[in-house]
């Protein structure tokens, strides 16, 4: 009897770990630079402790992808579980390393092990909206699915999945590079909250707020228009704020029918970028 799909992923996606276990999802780690000392996210170093150290933090560390042969290395244990078909989904090319490095991956599997069926995914988006790609692809495997639908499942989420996050400061992801069609708003004064979402894998301004609460009301009032009467699945990500994303939470939850929501917490890697204090939502419109 042939294993399910093996679905692989990047600790970038974020995903609780209680989750991760739940539906056999494999990650491999990104690299966290922090001056001479290399740290592997979510392995050689956890959320709390980095979170802590990141507040009073006097230089910003560097992050970067897992390379092809880490890739290579998490499909030959795959492959050797007895699992002949994978799909690897990564964070938008546009912003990281990893899909390209995967697909080289992909290549030299190609090569060694040709009987081994891998498909990469460029989700065009990041951390819980990858996710979500994620948990999807992973449910479809546990139920049989093979990989030519659960890959067609996954690119029919990837126009559909949006990210909106508001935090005090922009000055992590304008320092890291990532600010991307955002740059402008970075000299916002300290009572402005900064609304940012990703579209074509790109950070884009989605406008500002006076207020935490008139930011969380934009973003219950930007879900709702998006999903109109329908429903949604809704994840609440944060970087050491959850009391925050549980306000936001109650707001959407009154403006939109979510039949499935979930808290979690960036990964390490992801917090160098957003910063201390960010909250946010990745969500998708479901049927039924």
């Amino acid at each position: 009897m042939k294993k399910p799909v093996a679905v692989l992923t990047d600790s970038t996606a974020s995903l609780p770990e209680a989750m991760l276990a739940e539906l056999n999802i494999r990650t491999v780690a990104y690299y966290i630079h922090r001056g001479q000392e290399v740290l592997r996210d979510l392995v050689t170093v956890q959320r709390e402790e980095f979170l802590q150290w990141l507040m009073s933090a006097r230089f910003l560390p560097t992050t970067a992808s897992p390379g092809p042969g880490d890739y290579f290395e998490a499909y030959q244990e795959l492959a050797d579980e007895g699992h002949e078909e994978i799909v690897s989904i990564h964070m938008t090319s546009k912003a990281s390393g990893a899909y390209q490095a995967a697909t080289v991956a992909q290549s030299m599997m190609q090569e060694q092990r040709p009987e081994v069926k891998i498909e990469v995914i460029d989700t065009r988006n990041v951390s819980l909206c990858q996710g979500w790609m994620v948990i999807e692809a992973a449910r479809a495997a546990l139920a049989g699915l093979r990989l030519d639908r659960i890959v067609e499942r996954v690119r029919a989420m990837i126009p559909i999945t949006r990210m909106i996050q508001t935090a005090d400061t922009l000055k992590y992801l304008y320092m890291g590079g990532r600010i991307g069609k955002a740059k402008h708003l970075v000299g916002t004064l300290l009572n402005i909250k900064p609304l940012i979402g990703m579209e074509d894998g790109e950070i884009v301004p989605l406008g500002v707020a006076r207020s935490r609460s008139g930011a969380y009301q934009a973003m219950a009032e930007k879900v709702a228009e998006a999903v109109g009467k329908g429903k949604a699945r809704v994840a609440y990500v944060h970087a050491g704020a959850r009391q925050e994303v549980e306000k936001l939470r109650r707001m959407v939850s009154e403006k939109v029918q979510v039949v499935e929501d979930l808290i979690a917490e960036l990964s390490p890697a992801l917090m160098v970028h957003t910063g201390p204090g960010t909250a946010g939502l990745c969500f998708f419109p479901v049927e039924g």
